[in-house]
């Protein structure tokens, strides 16, 4: 493995970033014959999809290990060096031992009631006393996240409904906490906020259906937020498709129709919110930089939004950064990728655990 050197402009702060690399990991020091990959740029330690499915086939359904392969080195062509797979039926622990992919924090499989999910992917429990011991096996099967289904179409009613009693789910994020795991939820409506947060949730995904109370709430705890604006998007079409249950299709287009306002006011609470695609399913992968130019347009600035993806998702995350001993994962950009979604689709070095595995531009 070689021995490499970086320089260039780090982000937030536009300062000067020199880096060296040696077996693999960041060194503390200057490592002597070190070759030479940039001496400008701008320099960030990889992108983070935080909603991400590798193992979930786009149109639905469960993608075999070659799929979520090929999903991985997309998401990584595109400088995303630090997934959180929120939700997969496919036990994708093989890729972690193929050089030059993505980290991957499993969150286990969803945790849903019959027929109130999309098909192959959950687990589904039949009685919902069975959450608080499925969520300690999940939380055994993942990294240190558990995904619930929060709310979903309940067709006896015709309209999103929750899936779980707020008694339950107290009981079940008690207990991934126990297990050193945090726990969030798919959530698009408005009824199962309340008992998700007052449970004790770690984050929410989606949240289309926040409002000024379930908004206080999120912010007086730090609940996190992953929106999957670009996922939001499929809204109208979901809609569409559902003429048998005219409530929910109502419904589903009120959310899309005020998803701006709705994220931007949890945005204006200072609710933490990272960048997540929710590609598998409905969205394509490696679309990390549409979600970020997504995040700009319920207000947040340039370099807010990048970070959401980059260096405050890592922080949330564990990532590792630029500090010595930790995995020499980078990515360089002869422009400022602030600048634009066709700018930060395509840096021009990706670097994972040390090994250049993609360059573009003049670093080809």
């Amino acid at each position: 493995m070689g021995s490499f050197h970086v320089r260039g402009i780090g982000l937030p702060g536009e300062q000067p970033v020199e880096l060296w690399i040696r077996n693999g990991e960041f060194s503390d020091e200057p490592v002597p014959g070190a070759q030479t990959l940039c001496t400008e740029g701008w320099v960030l330690p990889g992108l983070v999809d935080a909603h991400c499915h590798i193992g979930i086939r786009y149109g639905g359904g469960a993608e075999d290990l070659g799929g979520a392969l090929a999903q991985a080195r997309i998401e990584r062509d595109r400088g995303v060096l630090l997934v959180r797979d929120a939700g997969s039926p496919v036990d994708t622990r093989s890729l972690d031992d193929v050089a030059g992919l993505p980290r991957i924090i499993r969150a286990g499989r969803h945790i849903a009631r019959p027929k109130r999910y999309a098909r192959e992917l959950p687990v589904d429990l039949e009685d919902e006393s069975q959450l608080p011991d499925e969520v300690v096996r999940q939380a055994r099967a993942g990294d240190g996240w558990v995904k619930l289904v929060g709310d979903w179409i309940d067709r006896e009613v015709g309209d999103l409904a929750p899936l779980w009693s707020d008694e339950i789910l107290a009981d079940a994020v008690e207990a991934a906490h126990r297990e050193g795991a945090r726990v969030t939820a798919h959530v698009f409506g408005e009824d199962a906020l309340p008992g998700l947060i007052n449970a004790g949730i770690d984050c929410i995904e989606h949240g289309t259906g926040l409002t000024d109370t379930t908004i206080a709430m999120m912010a007086e705890r730090g609940t996190a937020l992953v929106p999957t604006l670009i996922n939001i998007d499929n809204f109208p079409e979901i809609a569409d498709g559902a003429t048998r249950f005219p409530v929910y299709a109502a419904h589903m287009r009120d959310l899309y129709e005020r998803v701006n306002d709705t994220i931007g006011a949890a945005h204006d609470a200072g609710i933490p919110i990272y960048a997540g695609t929710d590609a598998g399913g409905h969205v394509r992968h490696g679309r990390i930089a549409d979600e970020v130019e997504a995040l700009g347009k319920v207000g947040m600035a340039p370099t807010e939004a990048l970070g959401a993806a980059c260096w405050n998702a890592q922080d949330w995350l564990g990532g590792g950064g630029f500090e010595a001993g930790s995995p020499a994962d980078l990515i360089v950009y002869e422009q400022d990728p602030r600048t634009g979604p066709r700018v930060l689709e395509e840096p021009s070095l990706v670097m994972v655990g040390g090994e250049v595995v993609t360059t573009r531009g003049s670093f080809a």
